[in-house]
């Protein structure tokens, strides 16, 4: 059921002739052997140029455990003051209740 016998091969390929005509399918088909083969020259040149696998950037551009360091977290003192701040700030956006029923 999931194999295509060769009736619907033929089928395929007169559906391809129809779709895209006699003349368009050799040309279509030489330039996909062409792209290809870039594909798989430039693979080939990707892998020589870096046989160790994946890539890991050049020299020193990594950063190095020490330079990764998280920003210190406030203090709850300090988280507080932030927020109350914040709500102030808010409080002096919006206005007076009396000022939202005008």
């Amino acid at each position: 059921m999931g194999s295509l016998s060769p009736v619907h091969w033929v089928i395929v390929a007169l559906a391809f002739v129809v779709l895209f005509g006699a003349k368009k399918l050799p040309d279509t088909a030489r330039a996909l052997g062409q792209s290809l083969r870039i594909f798989k020259s430039e693979t080939a040149k990707m892998n020589e140029e870096n046989p160790a696998g994946p890539a890991q950037g050049p020299a020193g551009s990594s950063p190095s455990a020490e330079q990764i360091t998280a920003a210190p977290e406030p203090s709850l003192e300090e988280q507080a003051r932030l927020l109350e701040e914040r709500a102030a700030a808010l409080r002096a956006q919006a206005g007076t209740p009396r000022d939202l029923h005008n």
